[in-house]
């Protein structure tokens, strides 16, 4: 942990001249202190968060009301199912989700023949409501199909199949009770943190009026002034810094520093400590079951990404003040070595189920990749970097892709890793599986390939590293029901977080490029993600399941890489211009974990299970109270990492 002092907080002026001179010149830098920094005063923050709370009670109320009223065996994203029978045969009902890709269909229960004819004989069944699902029925006796009905159920509702015989067999699903709406509670989450955004946008308008900081002058002026005099006739053997917090040396150089990639690399870390607590329970803040994407799946590459543009400018900068290639490629390696072992000994294990077991250790991780792609990277930009960039000619033909010519040995080095990737992936025998399966396995592929889960990439995780250690309990069990364990943070999808560091590398020679030309910098990002974007589609076929390389983010396979670089661009260009070309905003509040990035993801995993992050619900079926205590343990880690940054605290590794 390294804690940076405050500028000019030490200093003293040991000459009378000096204490004279310096006087005037303290009530002047006084009022510009205070003059400046309106941001002191909250009250109108308070009125405006006040008048939101108001106007969110309504909402609220319902929330509590549906609550109150759902059925007594209700659960989570569950709704009733009373399947009643007037045949005079057995029934097999069997569902399958709308999001399980050539699936079989799993049996959800029996329901007898009717007693007689016209008195049904009923069953009740518990079934999901995340996704859309399809219901079959089927006679028990020649196993024949009898209907099909598609139905999506809402959470806590009550639902009745009528399954009738008028000349041939009708189905119909009848809603007995209405669902409640469960995206309530995100609703009033957003009107919460918008109205507090608004608040805030206001309130810094108005103290930034001249009468309203004049008015905040004149109350604080006399004090402050008072203050300064008694300084100045204070006892004669003081050592008079003229109130070094009042004070203020002059201005040094403005810091170099880009906020929009502070404030990228918070909104990835924030996205991701609120998926990683529950997101509410709601399914799309979870990992995709397989292909697709949810919002959880944005946020690792997206803070791979920033990563590599910080590694560009970082190089840059030190190889400009005179650091030598082997001193930093020491740093390199150390830092990749305390990341990975963080990850392995810190994040990976749970120690409230007892001490550390070297038996069933799980390897690989999130730091352990981010170490592996940072290694590589950083090396990569070692070989080619350059520590002035003023000097190059900038009139010849090819000067427009000068950012992408100059660095083509590592370019391709990483062209080369792509091709081993593909090769692996889509040419490697797998014993009793397909050559170049690609998916999830379990019930998935009508049930052919139930132990072929991630083709490739599963057979090398195994074999390198052992069944044991790699995680256990995949996204592909909750929709494919499959059994074999993967790790999604597996050594043959390292190979595209490479790629992905490499392309935020890239965005980062742009900046060094085309520093301070806005338009250029802007203009190449949008290229980029359009190229990206039309690589990705070209992949997919512009679908989730039929193309050449699905979009998947358990094998982080290269469709996945070039779509989320994808939407890295594009997301860079917005916090850019909004951040440090037009200023209109200052990236706050996730400017301030993006600065303690390390901190924040270590602390939110190690507390995971401590107050105020978590506690025990007093309803733990409903999502209201999941989302609460998910938002609120997300705002103690932004509100943390604000306390920090005012201290300077940052902990640099």
């Amino acid at each position: 942990m390294s804690k940076q002092g405050r500028i000019g907080s030490g200093i003293c002026y040991g000459k009378r001249e000096t204490k004279k001179e310096s006087s005037d010149v303290g009530v002047k830098r006084l009022r510009q202190k205070v003059m400046t920094k309106p941001e002191k005063y909250i009250f109108p923050f308070a009125a405006l968060a006040l008048v939101i709370a108001v106007c969110v009670v309504p909402l609220a109320a319902e929330i509590s009301n549906v609550i109150s009223t759902r059925h007594i065996a209700h659960r989570m994203d569950e709704a009733i199912l009373t399947v009643n029978n007037e045949l005079d045969i057995e029934l097999v009902v069997s569902w399958m989700s709308e999001r399980c890709y050539q699936c079989l269909y799993q049996q959800l229960g029996v329901v007898p023949a009717g007693p007689s004819p016209g008195q049904p004989s009923s069953v009740d069944f518990v079934v999901g409501t995340q996704h859309g699902i399809t219901l079959q029925l089927n006679s028990t006796t020649v196993n024949l199909e009898l209907c099909t009905v598609p139905f999506h159920f809402g959470e806590h509702g009550n639902y009745s199949l009528w399954v009738k015989n008028l000349n041939m067999v009708n189905c119909s699903v009848v809603t007995g009770a209405d669902p409640v709406n469960s995206y309530i509670p995100i609703l009033v989450a957003f009107l919460i943190f918008a109205g507090l955004a608004l608040a805030s946008a206001i309130g810094t308008t108005i103290l930034g009026l001249d009468v309203v900081r004049g008015f905040f002058y004149r109350i604080s002026g006399s004090m402050e002034t008072e203050r300064l005099i008694n300084s100045e006739l204070g006892s004669p053997d003081r050592t008079v810094s003229l109130i070094a917090d009042n004070i203020l040396p002059p201005p040094s150089s403005p810091s170099k520093r880009l906020r929009s990639l502070d404030t990228f690399r918070g909104i990835s870390l924030v996205i991701m400590v609120f998926v990683n607590y529950g997101g509410g329970r709601y399914w799309f803040f979870r990992h995709e079951s397989w292909n697709g994407l949810t919002v959880a799946d944005l946020v690792f590459p997206w803070f791979v990404f920033i990563m590599g543009t910080s590694i560009a400018l970082s190089t840059h900068s030190m190889l400009r003040a005179g650091s030598t290639r082997c001193s930093l490629l020491r740093k390199v390696v150390w830092r990749s070595i305390q990341l990975f072992i963080i990850g392995v000994f810190i994040i990976n294990p749970n120690y409230c189920h007892g001490p550390l077991s070297w038996d069933n250790l799980r390897i690989p991780g999130v730091l352990q990749r981010l170490a592996f792609s940072y290694l590589v990277v950083a090396c990569l930009d070692l070989l080619v970097a350059r520590g002035r960039l003023d000097i190059l000619t900038t009139d010849a033909w090819w000067s427009p892709g000068l950012d992408i010519l100059l660095y083509w040995p590592a370019w391709l080095c990483v062209l080369i890793l792509e091709i081993i990737w593909l090769c692996l992936t889509f040419l490697l025998p797998v014993p009793d599986c397909p050559t170049g399966y690609l998916g999830p396995g379990g019930i998935g592929d009508m049930g052919l390939y139930a132990n072929c889960t991630g083709g490739a990439a599963s057979l090398i995780d195994r074999w390198l590293l052992g069944e044991s250690h790699i995680y256990q309990t995949p996204s592909s069990r909750v929709i494919y029901a499959t059994h074999m364990p993967y790790d999604p943070e597996g050594v043959l999808g390292s190979i595209n977080s490479i790629l992905m560091a490499f392309l935020g590398l890239q965005a980062g020679k742009i900046i060094l490029h085309y520093r301070d030309l806005h338009t250029s910098i802007i203009s190449r990002f949008l290229i980029w993600g359009l190229l990206l974007g039309a690589i990705s589609a070209a992949l997919t076929k512009c679908s989730t399941d039929h193309g050449f390389i699905p979009v998947n983010k358990n094998l982080w396979s290269l469709s996945y890489v070039t779509t989320l670089a994808c939407f890295a661009n594009v997301l860079l260009v917005l916090v850019y211009f909004t951040v440090d070309v037009k200023k209109w905003w200052s990236g706050a509040p996730f400017y301030y974990p993006g600065m303690n990035s390390i901190l924040v993801y270590v602390g939110h995993e190690v507390f995971e299970e401590y107050f105020p992050f978590s506690w025990r619900m007093s309803n733990s079926q409903s999502h209201t109270e999941h989302l609460t205590q998910n938002l609120v343990a997300t705002s103690c880690w932004v509100f943390i990492a604000y306390v920090l940054y005012r201290k300077k605290i940052f902990w640099k590794i």
